[in-house]
């Protein structure tokens, strides 16, 4: 699920898997198509996936709880197509992110950037805490077992303009957020963040930004 540019696709069938991979956005299924031509790419949205009842042995889905609007639907529908004694992994960002992860939200909330109407916050019943209890939580009350999770640290390497680049072009949540704002609060946004990314910078002038994601797994 949300399988993006085709990355843990290509990986899952370089193991010996026969994979099918899904993305909401069809520009990202073309570029999982590319990285994994032998997997079964297509255009799929949660919470309705065109599967049957315990279709797969497994199903992954990185990040894919952070964006979706209804995120206990979406978890309903993937223990519905893992077959029983499947597994289900999933990773999430969590809440409060690592210190490079929160490298732009700090810019948007230091411009005093104001949360649109048309960007509602999930609704209550929808909604679980982005922590390890959280997501073992969530997992347990959607009848799956043998519920674990773990974090996963790294740091990730990249230009400030990079790291930029995909809130700017409205990517997510975020970039959603900062689109939605006047042109002077854009710009202050911008501001504040080449100062913040200065923590982060080394003599090259590239970014090293710690980040840490919680890794879930659970068998139906």
């Amino acid at each position: 699920m949300g399988t993006g540019p085709g990355t843990v696709a290509a990986a899952a069938y370089a193991r010996g898997a026969t994979v099918t991979a899904v993305d909401a956005e069809p520009t990202m299924v073309e570029l999982a198509r590319a990285s994994a031509p032998a997997a079964d790419c297509r255009v799929a949205v949660l919470p309705d996936l065109p599967f049957g009842d315990g279709e797969f042995d497994a199903v992954v889905g990185n990040f894919v709880l952070n964006h979706v609007g209804q995120p206990r639907s979406a978890l309903a529908e993937l223990r519905r197509v893992v077959r029983p004694g499947g597994w289900v992994a999933l990773t999430i960002w969590p809440t409060p992110p690592a210190p490079g992860q929160s490298l732009i939200g700090r810019a948007v909330q230091a411009a005093g950037a104001q949360r649109p109407p048309h960007l509602p916050p999930l609704p209550t019943e929808e909604d679980f805490a982005r922590t390890a209890e959280g997501l073992t939580g969530l997992l347990a009350a959607a009848g799956l077992r043998e519920v674990s999770c773990e974090t996963r640290r790294w740091d990730h390497r990249v230009t400030a303009e990079e790291w930029w680049s995909g809130p700017a072009a409205g990517v997510a949540f975020t970039g959603q957020l900062i689109q939605s704002q006047p042109p002077a609060v854009r710009a202050e946004i911008r501001r504040y963040f080449d100062e913040f990314a200065a923590e982060f910078a080394d003599a090259d002038g590239l970014l090293t930004l710690p980040h840490a994601a919680l890794l879930g797994r659970a068998r139906r």
